[in-house]
């Protein structure tokens, strides 16, 4: 289990330079239970094995993520378990990316899912929004965001240090903006909002917060600035390409 990294393994930058910058939870608070539909790829890299990226259970045996994930090879494994250790239990399954992927900047058809050999049991899916749901989403609306990655950045001697817990957390920020095919949603902790860092990629951001939350998977964690401290830029779900790709795996709403 990782404790403390100053610079990322080879592989992590293969996973995550594709789109920029990947994003964990920063700002947040243990999770729980309060969201089993969402788990984590786990994978062996070097000598260690971990999570290095997040996702939602969208249906008994698919799993939304992001494309990015892709670790290489179709073969993979997740956990829903609330803290990974090396007792926990995989789930294992094929990754598919979006044939279109990597896009044009303004849709980089970051999407993937994983179906899994075997339902999962005994975890409630969590729901994908309607066509064009979010197009008119009035600024600050809240989301919830759920991951596996890195928590607060320290800024340390040597350089900013990502400490990872390998555990699920999640955070609420602000909407601060609609694209064609992002939301972005802001995690600046001066203004009260938490957000996604290194390992959140692929996790869900549930439309709405607190007494409000819903379990509708507006978007996927995709990128952000290098430090996690100011925006976390989501892919829409709702969009008729997200959509496009979906279709093939589950039944749309």
């Amino acid at each position: 289990m990782r404790k403390v990294l100053l610079v990322f393994a080879a592989v992590a930058a293969t996973v995550f330079v594709a789109s920029g910058t990947a994003m964990a939870i920063t700002y947040g608070k243990a999770d729980g239970d309060r969201h089993p539909e969402v788990g984590a790829l786990v994978g062996t890299f070097g000598k260690q094995t971990y999570p290095y990226c997040s996702g939602t259970l969208i249906s008994r045996t698919v799993f939304l993520t992001a494309a990015h994930c892709e670790p290489g090879k179709k073969r993979v494994t997740v956990t829903f378990e609330e803290k990974y250790t090396a007792s926990a239990r995989l789930h294992a399954g094929t990754f598919h990316a979006s044939p279109l992927y990597p896009g044009a900047s303004n849709n980089p058809y970051d999407i993937a899912v994983v179906v899994f050999d075997e339902p999962v049991k005994r975890i409630d899916p969590a729901r994908l929004p309607t066509r064009n749901r979010f197009s008119d989403l009035s600024k600050n609306k809240s989301f919830t965001s759920v991951g596996y990655g890195s928590q607060e950045v320290k800024n340390r001697p040597g350089g900013h240090r990502f400490r990872y817990k390998d555990a699920r957390e999640y955070s609420v920020g602000t909407l601060n903006s609609v694209t064609k095919s992002y939301l972005r949603i802001s995690q600046n902790p001066a203004t009260g909002n938490g957000g996604t860092c290194y390992g959140d990629s692929g996790g869900p951001n549930f439309l709405g917060a607190g007494a409000s939350e819903t379990n509708v998977v507006a978007s996927t964690t995709i990128t952000g600035d290098s430090y996690c401290k100011s925006t976390n830029v989501t892919y829409r779900l709702d969009t008729r390409s997200a959509r496009a790709f979906l279709r093939d795996y589950v039944r749309l709403p």
